[in-house]
């Protein structure tokens, strides 16, 4: 395993693969998860716990790779751990509300069309 991970640079987030990044509904969920237990890192064990999703290692991980490639999660390796923390400062200064808009409806359903 790689100690070196992938984080684009703030001013190469990209508004269209974040918001792709966060329409994935277990996505969200993982999201959702990181930001209730605040900005210290979590374990990923620790996220699909809290996320309240039974998925695969590799589902997870794919999962874990697009929020992190998508500049939406920064990922910290210690040991054989991967903690996983928001990068709010850099999604609030790129995207202004975005995050909070995300995270303020838990009960809104991912892809619902508008009536």
């Amino acid at each position: 395993m790689s100690d070196v991970v992938f984080h684009p640079p703030v001013e190469e987030l990209v508004l269209t693969k974040v918001l792709a990044a966060l329409a994935e509904p277990a996505r969200l969920a993982i999201v959702r998860a990181i930001a209730r237990t605040g900005e210290t890192g979590v374990s990923c064990t620790q996220i699909q716990q809290d996320a309240g999703i039974e998925i695969g290692k590799s589902t997870m991980s794919h999962h874990q790779r697009v929020l992190r490639e998508s500049g939406v999660t920064r990922t910290r390796i210690e040991g054989s751990r991967r903690m996983l923390t928001l990068r709010r400062t850099d999604l609030d200064r790129r995207f202004p509300g975005l995050l909070d808009a995300v995270l303020a409806d838990s009960d809104t359903v991912v892809g619902a069309a508008a009536v």
